[in-house]
């Protein structure tokens, strides 16, 4: 059940805060006063889309919180699935919305998603809008109303399951088929593609190494040239007109410095740093007399690496791709697409059996569902007949039509409601009824899903619009008989509601002269204030003393 609510800056409401009885709670108030926006404030906290609009003016942001006492374990489950805690069935639902209109979901002061607080609001109030009676032609709704009476809520969510695995595989067949198709269109295309790239005995990093390699065979005369003259140029002449290398000149220059090392110490050491000179030399000497005996200067070895290279470069441009990495995974793939297209199919094939087996399973959750339905429907359309003749409608009918339809995740069945206020000629509801008779069906429903929902609390917007006498009485009657087990919230304008229950809240608006600012309130009436405020309803703005004892015989009644 809803024990409190309060609420900041919301609307015209600055802030309140306001505790709830179990039973039937009865709302009134003038038109405009602000009883719809109590609603809307409710609203948010079931999970209602927000908007900036709801922010009062002047506020950063508004504020509603709820807080609700439960045992119902399928919630306890939701909040246990989202990490929230559970804290004895006693949760308090915080909904924030700020000026730009971005709201922020709290439940025990745990932050959860928007879809959180609908999965637990659906399995703790029902709020039945001024405009919910429109949902009697909707068929989906009719269908929920006879499953409810049914009992079906298990097969429905098996059947709901089933319809999702079914339309999962299909679309996961559908998407294996199409790419089969596809290998097979353009097979031989793939495997001319694959053909070229497979020859081609890609590597990575070839194409590096061959045009270093081009490099080198391109120009292989101008650096045989300049090796080749190195090697002279470590050949030195000495002052006889012989033939000396440069490493026998050091090496006798270390002699000769070793020899002046033994007067002057420093010559010693010129001595080691030339000796280190000459073995550096020596050894690049080596290296370049290496580098030039691997020279290659073949014609026909250039004409081979650019020819490769040719190819390679052809490849990456008509494949559109950066390197040979990208040329051999697009080989690879290729490969996959080739030589998997019987693995596909073979997937393909194992598809089709799950899906025969899903839809077996559908058919039969469906078939379950179906015999449940007709089965209680005869019982259903009695029992919401009886409600609705119970409301001066003595010769009424209501009839349950089931229809097949192809199969969805509610079954094979569609149902319409049929209504004749004259016990003839029952015809489609939504097209026979008037205002006053679509209330009073829409609450004979009502009460029956208070009765096979255990819905906690249930909320009536006005849903004795269009009726009023004794109709009006008897729907006040039959709102107070589901307050004895549940708790319900009737908002109404008829004195012959507002005289049922006995807990009588009022919605007041008060405009600050200084502001011109309107501000919405709602507090608990005490027996005589509401003595005073039931009268107001049979009389208006003046009260007589006629209202005043009307009043209090219908309190007393």
């Amino acid at each position: 059940m809803l024990a409190r609510l309060h609420v900041r800056n919301y609307v015209l409401i600055d802030s309140l805060e306001i505790d709830f009885p179990e039973g039937l709670i009865i709302i009134t108030g003038q038109t405009g006063a602000g009883k719809s926006i109590l609603l809307g404030a409710l609203s948010l906290v079931t999970g209602a889309k927000a908007d900036a609009s709801m922010v009062s003016e002047g506020a950063d942001n508004c504020v509603v919180e709820a807080e609700f006492d439960t045992s119902d374990v399928s919630v306890r489950n939701i909040l246990e699935e989202n990490e929230v805690e559970w804290d004895q069935g006693h949760l308090i639902i915080r909904r924030v919305v700020n000026r730009s209109g971005r709201s922020r979901a709290f439940v025990n002061d745990s932050p959860v998603p928007v879809t959180v607080l609908q999965d637990i609001s659906s399995r703790l109030i029902d709020i039945h809008s001024q405009h919910q009676t429109l949902l009697l032609s909707d068929k989906q709704f009719q269908l929920d109303i006879l499953d409810h009476y049914a009992g079906n809520t298990q097969l429905r969510q098996d059947c709901a399951a089933a319809w999702k695995e079914l339309v999962s595989k299909k679309a996961e067949l559908a998407s294996l088929e199409s790419r089969i198709a596809r290998i097979v269109s353009d097979k031989e295309y793939n495997e001319a593609q694959y053909r070229q790239l497979e020859a081609a005995s890609l590597r990575e990093g070839e194409l590096a190494e061959l045009e270093d390699e081009q490099k080198q065979l391109s120009n292989a005369e101008d650096i045989k040239t300049g090796l080749c003259g190195v090697e002279e140029l470590f050949t030195a002449t000495s002052s006889a007109g012989e033939s000396m290398s440069i490493d026998s000149s050091l090496k006798e220059s270390v002699k000769m410095l070793s020899k002046v090392g033994r007067y002057i110490s420093a010559a010693s050491e010129l001595a080691e740093r030339l000796d280190s000179c000459r073995l550096e030399l020596d050894d690049i000497l080596s290296e370049v007399s290496d580098m030039n005996s691997r020279i290659d200067m073949s014609e026909e070895r250039l004409e081979q690496v650019e020819a490769r290279m040719s190819m390679i470069y052809g490849l990456l441009k008509k494949h559109s791709c950066i390197d040979e990495a990208d040329l051999i995974s697009l080989r690879d793939r290729l490969s996959d697409e080739l030589f998997d297209s019987t693995r596909l199919e073979e997937q393909a094939e194992d598809l089709r059996k799950e899906i025969s087996v899903v839809d077996g399973r559908l058919r039969s959750i469906s078939d379950k569902l179906h015999q449940a339905r007709v089965k209680s429907s005869a019982d259903f359309a009695g029992s919401i007949a009886s409600s609705i003749r119970g409301l001066e409608m003595p010769y009424a009918v209501f009839e349950v039509e089931l229809h097949d339809v192809p199969v969805s995740s509610a079954g094979y069945d569609s149902v319409s409601f049929r209504f004749s206020s004259t016990g003839r000629n029952a015809v489609d509801v939504a097209k026979c009824a008037s205002g006053g008779e679509m209330s009073r069906i829409m609450l004979a429903l009502k009460a029956m899903m208070a009765r096979f929902t255990s819905m906690p609390t249930m909320i009536f917007d006005e849903i004795d619009t269009g009726v009023s006498g004794s109709v009006a009485d008897k729907m006040g009657s039959m709102i107070c008989q589901m307050g004895e087990n549940m708790q319900v919230f009737a908002i109404t304008h008829l004195p012959q509601v507002a005289a049922k229950g006995q807990a009588h809240y009022v919605v007041t608006k008060t405009v600050d002269q200084a502001t011109s600012k309107a501000v919405s309130g709602i507090s608990r009436l005490s027996d005589t204030e509401r003595v005073t405020e039931v009268a107001r309803m049979l009389s208006g703005s003046v009260l007589t003393d006629a209202a005043i004892a009307n009043a209090k015989e219908l309190l007393n009644s």
